[in-house]
């Protein structure tokens, strides 16, 4: 419907999409839920302005891990849709960083949120930024923007990231993006680029078979973790359902995120993939210096980063 026809209709466009700032009891944490008439997910200013759930026409697409939203300063791994590691670690804590980083538990200043018609759009946005500094250190700044429209099955993650200190920084950035069930259940297939393959753990190839098909939930399996490598320009990456049902998209440009590490979970109560494009592997600083593929963030350098995740029916 067109606009005038939609303010005809309805008394306020709450009725069918919004932004809303609340707060979740429990934890105390600050939320903000979106609906936009097809999709439905909560931003987590007080978690690295993450997205803990995704749903689509009413259904779950994304993992929750057990705790599920847990107090602020709990430094466990909350899943969510995507959770942002980096700036100073991505992997296993080391030299007294944290495991996957500072940001995913630093909360956001500056927020903002806003529902405006944008010519024929009914927008939906957050803004917000989040600071890993210290006072002789570093000082990284990550500006996000999370934004989507009336009816639209996409939501769009826009961040810009800059040194806005005085020392050149390595720069170590990744998206932990999480499917979970129901999207994800025994015969869901992962559809990614082909391009070479390795184990995370033994640094050997490995067939598509070991990673293209999710299998059924299983007491106590061990993850397994990917390396797929080769992937250029605009990448489409997609998890699928098996027997029909909506599948999770995600698109980003292989210039600004070269490394895509896929992280298997069958684990029974823990049950998740994990598409994950980056700046660097999962083995933390010391494993990319070991690789030499360490990048650097020099003093005042930016760098802009795009992703879409949509769900397809």
């Amino acid at each position: 419907m067109k606009r005038m026809e939609l303010w005809r209709a309805v008394g306020s466009m709450e009725q069918l999409a919004y932004v809303r700032e609340v707060r979740d009891l429990a934890s105390g944490q600050r939320l903000v839920e979106v609906e936009n008439g097809r999709l439905r997910f909560t931003v987590l200013p007080d978690r690295g302005l993450d997205i803990a759930s995704l749903r689509f026409d009413g259904k779950n697409m994304s993992f929750m891990a057990k705790a599920g939203l847990q107090h602020e300063k709990s430094t466990d791994i909350l899943g969510g849709l995507f959770f942002t590691c980096g700036p100073d670690n991505v992997g296993p804590a080391e030299n007294g960083l944290p495991m996957h980083g500072s940001f995913r538990n630093t909360s956001a200043e500056h927020l903002g949120t806003e529902a405006f018609w944008r010519d024929s759009q009914y927008v939906l946005r957050i803004r917000g930024s989040l600071r890993c500094a210290t006072l002789f250190g570093s000082n990284i700044a990550l500006r996000r923007t999370i934004e989507t429209v009336y009816g639209s099955p996409s939501l769009t993650v826009q961040d810009e990231l800059v040194n806005e200190g005085f020392a050149p920084h390595p720069l170590m950035l990744l998206y932990h993006i999480n499917a979970g069930f129901p999207l994800l259940r025994e015969g869901t297939r992962a559809e990614i680029p082909y391009g070479a393959v390795f184990s995370r753990d033994t640094g050997r190839p490995v067939p598509n078979e070991a990673w293209e098909t999710m299998p059924a939930p299983q007491d106590n399996a061990p993850e397994q973790v990917y390396y797929h490598e080769g992937l250029t320009g605009e990448v489409r990456l997609r998890v699928r359902p098996p027997a029909g049902g909506a599948a999770l998209v995600v698109r980003y440009s292989a210039d600004s995120l070269p490394v895509l590490t896929q992280w298997i979970s069958p684990a029974s109560g823990a049950y998740a993939m994990g598409l994950e494009p980056g700046t660097c592997h999962v083995q933390g600083l010391s494993g990319e210096k070991k690789r030499r593929t360490v990048q650097i963030l020099a003093p005042g350098e930016h760098k802009s980063i795009r992703l879409v995740i949509e769900a397809e029916p």
